[in-house]
């Protein structure tokens, strides 16, 4: 049995990966800014365990939230076992039309959202003599998504922040890992950001076309309950690697075309795939 904080946790792959892992037994805590009581419960029957998982009212954008929510767990159970950074949120729209302010609010949220809670998860588990720290990237880490530039911008900064955590908190027995998920059938979908260009705008027919494209393949992606399962897998490995990608079929092929082709054949690969040439 763990004890198990997972942010973003109201819905989506935070949901289903919080569903599961009280299913099995753990002590799970999710998280929610959108939470209407300090403390909220979630879940049905899941397997043979009908109690509900507590979910706590934090935002990721608050130190201080951030602080509480970490330390209402740490006086429940006496420990964290494990943190899943997955609070989050997809901003999409032309980088030269989005806003600063949108663009701020998704960095905030994304990148340093997974720095705050590292942050004040480490001291906990360096305390205890260990523990692991899950981030969730996204295919979209790897490659710049056209009209979610600054989307792919926070999950490069969480890539890269991640690689460096890794190596820095090593010795003191806390193992983090990244999950680069590609489009899953959830909630994430619904809850994007648009940065609509005008009907006078220079993109307008290609930002159509392209979030369309990403629109249908999030609905028609498989269930996140794969992630789920890789996320116990990860947490029961005492030594897991870096990264972790999981998506379709084709979407792995793609990413892992990027690492033997040359970069431009490689742009002229995502250009086609959402008809932008």
């Amino acid at each position: 049995m763990r004890v198990v904080l997972i942010s973003g946790a109201s819905s989506g792959i935070g949901k289903t990966c919080a569903a599961y892992l009280h299913g099995k037994g753990h002590r799970v805590y999710g998280t929610s800014r959108h939470a209407t009581d300090p403390e909220e419960a979630v879940g049905q029957r899941t397997g043979d365990r009908p109690e509900a998982y507590p979910v706590l009212r934090m935002d990721v954008r608050s130190d201080q939230s951030v602080q509480q929510a970490l330390e209402t767990i740490v006086e429940r159970e006496g420990r964290i076992d494990v943190v899943v950074n997955n609070a989050g949120y997809g901003l999409a729209g032309p980088v030269e039309e989005t806003p600063a302010s949108e663009a701020r609010d998704q960095l905030d949220t994304n990148f340093m959202g997974v720095a705050r809670v590292c942050r004040a998860a480490i001291p906990l588990m360096r305390a205890q003599g260990g523990g692991h720290i899950v981030n969730m990237s996204s295919m979209a880490g790897v490659l710049g998504v056209p009209f979610q530039g600054f989307y792919s911008a926070s999950k490069f900064a969480v890539e890269g922040m991640t690689q460096a955590l890794r190596q820095e908190v090593r010795p003191f027995g806390i193992r983090v890992a990244l999950i680069r998920p590609g489009d899953f059938r959830s909630g994430f979908t619904a809850h994007r950001r648009k940065v609509q260009p005008g009907d006078e705008s220079p993109y307008r027919r290609q930002f159509d076309t392209a979030l369309d494209i990403t629109e249908k393949d999030e609905l028609r992606g498989p269930s996140p309950e794969r992630i789920a399962h890789l996320l116990e897998q990860i947490m029961n490995d005492p030594s897991p690697r870096f990264c972790y990608t999981t998506g379709s079929a084709s979407q792995r092929f793609l990413i892992g075309t990027r690492r033997v082709i040359p970069f431009s054949l490689f742009e002229r690969l995502v250009q086609a795939y959402y008809r932008l040439r």
